[in-house]
């Protein structure tokens, strides 16, 4: 349940629209609740501002949609992150209501359209193999409320590129930049701006690339300030963090 979703229900208790005893036993399922391989925490959007996320490798699609329908019951929104095609398929035939979003290799199924929250933020990409990535940190963001300016294959090799959107990408009060190989555009951007970057190494490159180990020690090693890193693959924890630093500006409480 979201902030918003536990007010409507004390203004539906307060105007008489729904009964106490039936106020009181949607919030006995706070903060959590136990389908046996899965505990569901519905308290995370209260606690947190943004509703709990489903990774969906590992699981089964079965898995998916039930733990999907029990957060959906509880009138949160659904984020299911790095769901194959084939697995997306399986899940929504089982709970149709889940919408498949293959740029970003996920599942959502929003209340509502997010409020605005803040921004713009830039995904950046270094090429167009880091897309996916990208992608989701930019539904996460989005799904967040935050604006988001998508900047696609500026990388390196090709600088003059980057710089063309220079101008883009320096409106932006949080950037994530996604890269592989030697993982060096998040320190260039970081020489050229004044907002945070937060690097995403990327699995994309040839083997001494080891799936993004190369671009992650290049990133941590990065001499650019206010650049920090998150693991690789991960543009969920990227989209996030971008999302809090524009909520935090909005707010006053950023630059």
């Amino acid at each position: 349940m979201t902030p918003e979703g536990i007010r409507r229900l004390l203004e539906e208790v307060r105007d008489g629209s729904i009964p106490v005893e039936a106020a009181a036993e949607r919030l006995a399922r706070l903060p959590f609740e136990d389908r046996g391989d899965a505990v569901v925490d519905h308290h995370r959007a209260v606690r947190t501002g943004f509703p709990e996320v489903v990774l969906g490798e590992g699981k089964s699609a079965e898995q998916i949609a039930r733990i999907a329908a029990e957060i959906a019951r509880g009138g949160g929104d659904v984020l299911v992150t790095r769901v194959d095609p084939e697995k997306a398929a399986a899940a929504r035939a089982l709970f149709d209501e889940l919408e498949h979003r293959p740029e970003a290799r996920a599942l959502v199924r929003l209340e509502g359209p997010p409020a605005p929250s803040g921004g713009p933020i830039a995904i950046v990409t270094a090429g167009t193999s880091d897309i996916p990535v990208a992608e989701e940190a930019a539904l996460v963001a989005e799904i967040a409320g935050v604006e988001v300016a998508r900047i696609d294959d500026v990388g390196v090799a090709g600088v003059h590129r980057l710089l063309h959107r220079l101008d883009e990408i320096r409106r932006a009060v949080a950037i994530v930049v996604a890269a592989g190989m030697e993982g060096a555009l998040p320190s260039v951007v970081g020489g050229l701006v004044a907002a945070p970057v937060i690097a995403v190494p990327t699995s994309v490159g040839y083997g001494a690339s080891f799936g993004g180990v190369t671009a992650l020690l290049g990133m941590l090693s990065s001499c650019a300030a206010g650049v920090t890193v998150v693991n690789i693959d991960n543009g969920f924890g990227a989209g996030y963090a971008a999302a809090l630093v524009a909520r935090a500006v909005r707010g006053g409480g950023g630059r």
